[in-house]
């Protein structure tokens, strides 16, 4: 399909390098300060940032630009009546908002904290085992993650998303805990531990553990190409299903709407 991706920094150009690898098109790539873009705006300017998806013919837009541009940007977007991928993060608070805005219009967008595919498998994966670890007493569960030093925030989302995931599937616990722990842990209590060193690449681990042995599930990411390649699967998929009548116009869905 023709594409448009607004957001031409480091991550847009490893989208528009997967869209091509898919054999996709890109039609437009739209910024404030990207010289090589196809259509460089001034910031602020979403307006112009709409005229030029609309004239470049483009089916779908992939928007990864900067949380305080996202919601200037959609706002400008969904009307279009185009599928948008959001990659964007930062704007949890407007997701309201912004599926309102989507069903006033028809638009039709989704967003995630991780477009990575691995990741959103681990997600399907961590349910499935918490179901059947769950079912016997013997074990205990944990979760740890491991992040390069330059990453600001502990622990990170993604492991935040994967203890919501393994709660949902197991009942004996209840409550995530991020802290130290400086007594013993209670039963219900998920320990979400996180280190941060050298350049190490993201690295979530979930243990299930009894005194006869120990199951490890471990997913390393090892560049952000895997963000770049799910960016560009999600928005086939938005527009396949919304082609198909298999998802409705008019909602902001989110990526387990689509795997």
């Amino acid at each position: 399909m023709k594409i448009a991706i607004v957001g031409y920094g480091k991550m847009g150009h490893m989208i528009e390098n997967s869209a091509k690898n898919f054999g996709h098109e890109v039609v437009a790539t739209v910024d404030i300060i990207a010289k090589d873009a196809t259509n460089l705006v001034s910031q602020g300017d979403y307006d112009a940032v709409a005229k030029a998806v609309k004239e470049s013919g483009a089916e779908g837009v992939i928007e990864f630009s900067h949380p305080s541009s996202v919601i200037g940007n959609v706002n400008a977007l969904i009307p279009l009546g185009i599928p948008v991928v959001i990659g964007t993060t930062g704007w949890n608070d407007k997701h309201a908002e912004v599926n309102e805005l989507a069903s006033k219009c028809g638009g039709v967008a989704m967003t995630s904290a991780n477009f990575s595919i691995g990741v959103n498998m681990l997600y399907k994966i961590i349910e499935e085992a918490a179901k059947l670890v769950s079912q016997f007493d013997e074990y205990d569960a944990s979760i740890s993650e491991i992040h390069h030093n330059q990453k600001a925030d502990s622990p990170s989302g993604t492991a935040i998303d994967i203890a919501k995931h393994l709660l949902a599937n197991y009942p004996k616990k209840d409550t995530i805990v991020t802290d130290a722990f400086h007594e013993r842990p209670k039963a219900n209590e998920l320990h979400v531990a996180s280190m941060r060193v050298g350049s190490v690449p993201g690295t979530h681990t979930v243990y299930f553990d009894s005194n006869a042995d120990t199951i490890e599930i471990t997913h390393r990411a090892r560049s952000r190409e895997g963000f770049a390649n799910g960016a560009v699967h999600s928005l086939e998929r938005l527009v396949e299903y919304v082609n198909s009548g298999k998802l409705a116009k008019g909602r902001l869905y989110k990526m387990e709407d689509l795997f």
